[in-house]
């Protein structure tokens, strides 16, 4: 299977202080693919590198390839914007937009995409809902502040605000670090249901949720990519010594 993303030797700075390492690994189409590793290690800047929001920081840089379905990101030509369009971001704390309506917080990106029709507004607001399993808890108030949902709710919400302008791919963030258990198994349920239709990449602390969800896990340290392979040999028979005491929890 062609891969979505390809990275080859993917490098990045803050400033002069390197964050990532030569980064080169695959992401299989519809399949979830798990970031894991100690703090700091370079996860999330990492997934940042793929639809182009590390740049957004001053002084920030990136050196090496990133080809979405053929395509090289990082080309002169190519507009960051449209980039951000074709793979969506959910991040480690729900951010509905707090003055909109959880209609207009899901309609948001398709406005900004031109989008003004109504009927087209309304069929993809409840398509994205219900592909986010929210629909049918919000369907009679969807002109309620996002914000007047619960936390799980609130980030089921971002989920379907990414969703909404049919990204490529859908990088997360820790998605689930802040919700309760029962929060964090329907967002699980949830992006295994939505591997179906797209590709994904979640970024977690939490070694258990990657063992469960996953297809392929990579493996980070102090800004270098150690193992990455299919999520069933990471944890059960690892390449790396690093990456067994890792798993293991002799650090981290």
């Amino acid at each position: 299977m062609k891969p979505v993303i390809e990275v080859d030797r993917l490098s990045a700075w803050f400033g002069t202080n390197q964050v990532l390492q030569g980064i080169t690994l695959s992401v299989s189409s519809h399949e979830i693919t798990a970031i894991i590793g100690p703090s700091g290690c370079g996860k999330s800047t990492f997934i940042r590198c793929l639809n182009r929001m590390h740049e957004v920081v001053p002084g920030a840089r990136v050196s090496g390839l990133v080809v979405l379905n053929g395509e090289a990101i990082y080309g002169a030509d190519v507009d960051p914007v449209l980039i951000r369009r074709r793979v969506g971001m959910v991040f480690q704390k729900a951010n509905p937009f707090p003055t909109m309506s959880i209609y207009n917080n899901v309609a948001a990106g398709l406005r900004l995409n031109g989008v003004t029709k109504r009927s087209i507004l309304d069929e993809r607001v409840e398509t994205s809902l219900q592909q986010a399993a929210l629909w049918d808890e919000v369907k009679g108030q969807l002109d309620k502040p996002g914000t007047s949902l619960s936390g799980g709710q609130q980030q089921r919400l971002c989920i379907a605000r990414a969703l909404a302008v049919h990204p490529e791919v859908l990088l997360l963030d820790e998605p689930t670090s802040a919700l309760d258990p029962i929060a964090t198994g329907r967002i699980e349920g949830l992006l295994r249901e939505l591997k179906k239709s797209y590709t994904i990449v979640i970024v977690t602390h939490n070694m258990q949720q990657a063992a469960r969800i996953s297809d392929y896990t990579g493996f980070f340290l102090m800004g270098e990519l150690v193992e990455f392979d299919a999520t069933s040999k990471i944890f059960t028979n690892p390449k790396d010594e690093r990456t067994e005491d890792y798993i293991t929890g002799r650090f981290g």
